[in-house]
């Protein structure tokens, strides 16, 4: 039986990266062969010399929302709203804080034509005249690991250059590495792009609160494959050409697509011992101990194989996390 507890490191803090590279593509990139269980380093631009001509990759274009919104309460103290789901006209499902606020309670904003009004313990209704005035009060969704307010420069980091479809309250990180500039030097030389979308939620950042990994249960997300993408799928397995997901969101998608949906809402848990179907490679940031993010990485390289990357990045003092360095497991 898998525990919680099989999916633990230690991280030194300050390998905790709170600022993106000011090259996106220039940082470090732990290439990891499952085949010889060898470890390779080397930097993220050069990561076409790893695949070939025909070979396809699967990127997410989930657009993230700034969805967190801060207020203060009529009578005094600072209070954040992080929207989650559009309910329909103006209400939102929402994470509150601070956790007593009270069914009631009005919210005021620096645009102070605008307020938001609490009618549940995780939903508030907003008086603004459309969606986007309502989106316009907020900021860019920083994971809660990275310990500073968001910054003009989080608009244009925190989103990967070919996020097309609004939906997300986080970035699907492992491509936030890529440029258009590579994309187009990768296309040159044969490599194929594919998009679907995953819209990532809260859900990415909830805890594992059970030891029982099984027990888990996953929070549901909206994804959907186009038929091109799904036609190009279906080719390079025809072709035996490498399918590489960037990101364990596409990961979780094309594998959801495996078992016979194409559009919809997906829970799906991947933990050791699950069976990939069409997912070759996979690139992917390195994330936090005792995470489903950590466990679909050990399901896929092998936890052994992945705890002593791992220890080797923090090693070679890799930079952790979702502005941090990229590991490509193949």
């Amino acid at each position: 039986m898998l525990k919680l507890s099989d999916f633990d490191y230690e991280l030194p803090k300050k390998l905790i990266a709170l600022y993106p590279e000011k090259e996106r593509d220039n940082c470090k990139l732990l290439v990891v062969d499952k085949k010889e269980q060898s470890i390779k380093h080397c930097i993220f631009r050069d990561i076409k010399d790893y695949f070939h001509k025909g070979d396809l990759f699967i990127l997410n274009n989930t657009k993230v929302l700034p969805c967190r919104l801060l207020g203060n309460r009529i009578s005094g103290g600072r209070v954040e709203i992080f929207l989650l789901e559009h309910k329909g006209d103006l209400v939102f499902n929402a994470m509150l804080k601070p956790s007593r606020l009270k069914v009631g309670e009005k919210i005021i904003f620096s645009d102070k034509n605008i307020s938001a009004e609490i009618i549940s313990k995780d939903c508030v209704v907003f008086n603004a005249n459309r969606i986007e005035t309502v989106y316009n009060l907020g900021v860019v969704p920083l994971p809660p690991y990275i310990k500073r307010d968001a910054e003009h420069l989080d608009k244009e980091y925190y989103q990967t250059v070919y996020a097309k479809k609004e939906g997300a309250v986080a970035s699907p990180t492992a491509g936030l590495h890529f440029t258009k500039e590579l994309i187009c030097s990768m296309q040159n030389a044969g490599i194929n792009f594919g998009y679907l979308t995953l819209h990532v939620g809260a859900g990415t950042f909830k805890p594992v609160k059970d030891e029982e990994v099984i027990n888990h249960k996953m929070d549901k997300e909206y994804f959907e494959i186009p038929d091109e993408v799904s036609c190009a799928v279906k080719q390079a397995k025809k072709n035996k050409a490498n399918i590489c997901a960037v990101g364990t969101t596409s990961l979780r998608a094309l594998e959801a697509f495996a078992q016979g949906t194409k559009q919809g809402w997906t829970d799906l848990f991947i933990y050791p011992g699950f069976k990939f179907q069409l997912t070759d490679c996979l690139l992917t940031n390195f994330h936090l101990p005792r995470t489903t993010l950590f466990m679909l990485v050990c399901a896929f390289g092998g936890t052994d194989l992945m705890k002593r990357a791992y220890q080797e990045a923090i090693d070679k003092k890799y930079r952790f996390y979702s502005y941090g360095d990229a590991m490509l497991i193949k």
